[in-house]
């Protein structure tokens, strides 16, 4: 049995030394190291209970083993799947400084979760929303509603919000520049009534930064930059004073933009570069919601629509 004291300093080197590559190297944002930290470190507790002396002694069956005790006590596939992202990544880092011989995580698997539709707002809600936070003076008020605005005009996710400067909204050409995950920016339209908030927010701004060199276009009460904790907790007090009936949080407003927009053009790559997805799998869950407007309205709309689902006794519809 290996002295637990050095396989953890062995384990946690190993991991440190990663997490510098994806940040110097690789670039990747803060939050993204923090979740790929917070994964390894808890891999290599399970795999030190396991008796494992380092990550060079790590093979797949330890792997699998990690993956099943987590999904055991709970762990969701999503995250899992995320875990072995982690591990893969750092294995191959270690495999290029020739700390290891292989890769254990290749080739496994995390086990499914049921794919769950993003939650959105319906137009009518996210127009009472963003009306109702327009009708107030206090600049903390109009710093919010410029915040939702945004998120809903360019489809925006939190990171990407709060890391905005001064510099990364251009208000004559009705645009912003994004910096998103991997560190990949995009170029974004910036709609009417957003840009308008906008203005309005950088003249309360002016109010609140007593520093020159802060260049945050988001500022709490003291002119620093806003956390995302922050937006969440101001986003959720905002939607209860508009009188809407769901807590709303950041992402459901980026989900509600790609899904009005999808609804409205049906551009299923256009509102994949406006989102910022790598890959257009990811953006085609929104055709199922899609689909679901549609199939609502087809059911509201035509004669022969409806049918009785729930009755037992009725015959099976034949295939076509």
């Amino acid at each position: 049995m290996p002295d637990s004291a050095s396989a953890a300093e062995g384990f946690a080197a190993g991991c440190a030394a990663y997490i510098e590559h994806l940040r110097v190297e690789r670039r990747l944002s803060e939050h993204t190291c923090t979740n790929y930290r917070r994964d390894l470190k808890n891999a290599a507790r399970l795999l030190q209970e396991r008796g494992i002396s380092g990550w060079a002694s790590v093979g797949a069956q330890d792997v699998r083993q990690v993956i099943a005790t987590l999904h055991r006590r709970g762990t969701g596939g999503k995250s899992l799947q995320r875990l072995l992202s982690s591990l893969r990544g750092l294995f191959r880092y270690l495999l290029r400084e020739n700390l290891v011989r292989d890769n254990p995580a290749l080739g496994i698997s995390a086990p499914k979760s049921p794919r769950r539709l993003p939650r959105t707002l319906d137009a009518e809600s996210a127009n009472q929303l963003l009306d109702h936070s327009a009708r107030n003076d206090d600049p903390l008020a109009q710093r919010d509603h410029a915040m939702m605005e945004l998120f809903y005009s360019s489809g925006l996710r939190l990171a990407e919000l709060v890391s905005l400067n001064l510099e990364s909204i251009d208000l004559a050409d009705a645009s912003l520049i994004a910096t998103g995950k991997g560190n990949r920016t995009r170029h974004l339209p910036i709609g009417a009534p957003a840009l308008a908030a906008l203005r309005t927010w950088l003249h309360a701004r002016a109010l609140l930064v007593r520093d020159p060199t802060e260049r945050a276009l988001f500022v709490n009460r003291f002119g620093q930059r806003l956390t995302g904790r922050s937006v969440q907790q101001r986003l959720k007090a905002r939607a209860r004073d508009a009188g809407l009936d769901q807590p709303l949080h950041p992402h459901m407003l980026r989900h509600s933009f790609a899904t009005h927009l999808l609804e409205a053009s049906g551009e299923l790559r256009a509102v994949q570069e406006l989102l910022g997805h790598a890959n257009l799998a990811t953006t085609q869950i929104y055709t199922h919601l899609d689909f679901q407007h549609l199939a609502r309205v087809y059911d509201g709309a035509h004669p022969r629509a409806r049918r009785k689902a729930a009755d037992p006794e009725s015959p099976e519809r034949p295939e076509s």
